[in-house]
């Protein structure tokens, strides 16, 4: 428990962690969005420019093949799971060497499933603990592996041990990403699996943001006693990040109409499939920006420095989302439109940079030979 309370804390001093088509459109709104124990906004919170910029310093690795999930490591490096091999593997953010530290058992990838999102554990620095998102041959579930660095390449993963299981898996909407909130419980992303009614269903796994402890309890202080469920009605959650009051955002894969990033709220309904994008219904949750789905099909997201920056799949591009509180400040802003091809997964790197993980070799991009890779960007 040490642990964890003194990761939060490093965490919390790092800071942060219906119109017309065709278009972007932000809520001129706030929505709550606190995670149990959270300050509230203030008067006096900064708020960053309306308009921003994207520098891409380097390929970091390339050559990768089915990258979904990135963690960094706090001695350096990143590790980087694969969808389609069921590999974690390590990358060298000097030399772009990437080893395989072994497969992890029990994945069965098909359609949008697999090997997904990846964290460390909040004790990382004593137990090594690597966690993982995967679709297994009955459902999605969360496992956790020791990671040991004195074994042979091939070899440096436990076998996972079970913390989670019994999320619907489909071909399509799996959720998978994870993350340890500054609260030092572990969040998870899931997707209604194609079926929509889960998304409502509070007693379903499906279509939720769950919080739970890093052993897979239900995590204390949950809206819904004795459950995992933190927030419902989301069609597919691929994003989670939150911002230096930690409070939490999520990105959402719409169906035909809007894609969605929303400030989430305990216990809140974010609509589907009853709403996509906005609603005049007072019992969802209004999304902080939306977009039309050609122009995003967002999966990771980031905060650095009171900005979210989401990748987009299908848009092939970086939104810039600047924030005051849990409303957006300003219109959202795209970079590298159609420079790298889809982009999976986005994570803060330190001060004023960033990680972006590339997703052309998912099936659904055109690859070429070795385009996918990580990059490092400076952004403001």
């Amino acid at each position: 428990m040490t642990a964890v309370l003194a990761a939060a804390a490093l965490m919390l001093t790092a800071g942060c962690s219906s119109g017309g088509q065709g278009r972007p459109e932000w809520a001129g709104r706030t929505a709550e969005g606190t995670a149990p124990g959270a300050s509230s906004p203030r008067a006096t919170e900064s708020v960053p420019p309306a308009e921003g910029s994207v520098r891409v310093l380097r390929t970091v690795a390339g050559g990768l093949r089915t990258p979904w999930g990135l963690a960094a490591l706090p001695g350096g490096g990143l590790l980087v799971s694969s969808r389609n091999e069921g590999t974690i593997s390590r990358i060298d953010t000097r030399t772009g060497r990437t080893t395989v530290l072994g497969t992890v058992s029990g994945v069965s990838p098909a359609g949008e499933g697999g090997l997904l999102g990846i964290a460390l554990s909040p004790g990382y620095a004593s137990d090594h603990m690597v966690y993982a998102y995967f679709t297994s041959a009955s459902d999605n579930r969360i496992v956790r592996m020791r990671y040991d660095e004195r074994k042979p390449a091939g070899e440096q993963l436990s076998a996972p041990d079970t913390v989670f299981k019994g999320i619907p898996k489909g071909l399509i909407h799996n959720g998978g990403r994870i993350a340890f909130g500054p609260d030092g419980m572990l969040y998870a992303g899931t997707g209604e699996s194609g079926r929509k009614g889960l998304a409502q269903d509070r007693k379903s796994l499906g279509g939720k943001i769950l919080r739970l402890t890093p052993d897979g309890e239900p995590a204390p202080g949950n809206p819904f006693p004795g459950s995992p469920v933190y927030s419902y009605g989301h069609r597919n959650v691929q994003g989670l990040a939150w911002d230096g009051r930690q409070r939490l955002f999520a990105s959402e894969f719409g169906q035909d109409t809007w894609d969605e990033l929303n400030a989430i709220k305990p216990g809140g309904n974010y609509g589907w499939p009853r709403a996509e994008g906005r609603s005049s219904d007072p019992s969802f949750q209004n999304p902080v920006a939306q977009w039309p789905t050609d122009d995003a099909s967002p999966s990771g997201i980031a905060c650095v420095r009171g900005v979210i920056w989401m990748a987009g799949l299908k848009g092939e591009r970086l939104w810039r989302v600047p924030l005051n509180g849990t409303s957006a400040s300003a219109a959202p802003q795209a970079f590298l439109t159609g420079a790298y091809g889809r982009l999976r997964t986005v994570v803060a790197a330190g001060g004023d940079r960033l990680w972006l993980v590339t997703s052309n070799t998912d099936g659904r991009g055109h690859p070429r030979k070795g385009d996918d890779r990580v990059l490092e960007l400076r952004v403001r």
